[in-house]
């Protein structure tokens, strides 16, 4: 993972040495989690449950395209199952959910394969919703994970091998932050897959840079599997 502003990559090792499993919902929170997806992004057309779950149960809410969101959004459920380890002084909440847009026509089902050549959004949304509690560390806006090191493509005929976790753009600001109760706020981040050139811009030349290539490609937290790198 690497650092918000900077241009080094972070190398965490687990805190935990085998399965752990989860200890299950807050209830508070996914109930906020439920009203928020209602209220933001639409009907829910279906759930990817967890049956057994390592460290935090991550279910993937999909949300059926609308007049207003003509496009599926994908959100997790359980990544704030636990707080992240956030360092003092940095003001954002230690809990978080994440979330993508896939085109409309993009092949989903009940029980998509996670490692097949339409699964990999979904694959991506769980490892990176586990990746703060299996290490002790935190995600927000502006940091990036490989997929591997070194990094390889999602899966084959895939451009992409990486992440950027970024502010949602397609969305009201209210949207951004999920309240559950007593100040207690959810972020709800975007993740934005990346080619190999873009996450290394990240990397070499730090955040703002890779800003700027975004905003060249107007790209947004709904995946073009077709776009070309801007970097």
């Amino acid at each position: 993972m690497n650092e918000p502003r900077g241009s080094g990559v972070l190398r965490h090792e687990s805190l935990h040495d085998g399965f752990v499993p989860a200890q299950g919902p807050q209830q508070a929170f996914a109930d906020a989690i439920d009203r928020h997806i209602e209220e933001h992004f639409g009907p829910v057309e279906f759930v990817y449950h967890e049956i057994v779950s390592h460290l935090v149960g991550v279910h993937v809410y999909v949300v059926a395209p609308t007049e207003e969101r003509p496009y599926r959004t994908l959100i997790t459920s359980g990544m704030s199952e636990l707080p992240m380890t956030v360092p003092e002084g940095h003001g954002i909440s230690p809990y978080a959910e994440l979330m993508l847009s896939l085109p409309a026509d993009w092949p989903l089902d009940a029980v998509a394969g996670l490692d097949d050549a339409t699964g990999w959004p979904l694959r991506v949304l769980k490892e990176v919703a586990r990746l703060p509690h299996e290490y002790g560390t935190w995600i927000g806006e502006w940091h990036s994970v490989p997929n591997g090191d070194p990094a390889q493509p999602y899966a084959e005929g895939s451009p992409f091998a990486g992440v950027v976790v970024a502010p949602m753009l397609r969305v009201a600001p209210e949207a951004r932050a999920i309240d559950v109760a007593d100040g207690v706020r959810i972020a709800l981040l975007a993740l934005i897959p990346l080619h190999p050139d873009e996450m290394a811009v990240k990397v070499e030349r730090g955040t703002d840079a890779l800003i700027e290539v975004l905003d060249r490609g107007r790209v947004t937290e709904l995946l073009d599997p077709q776009r070309p790198s801007y970097a």
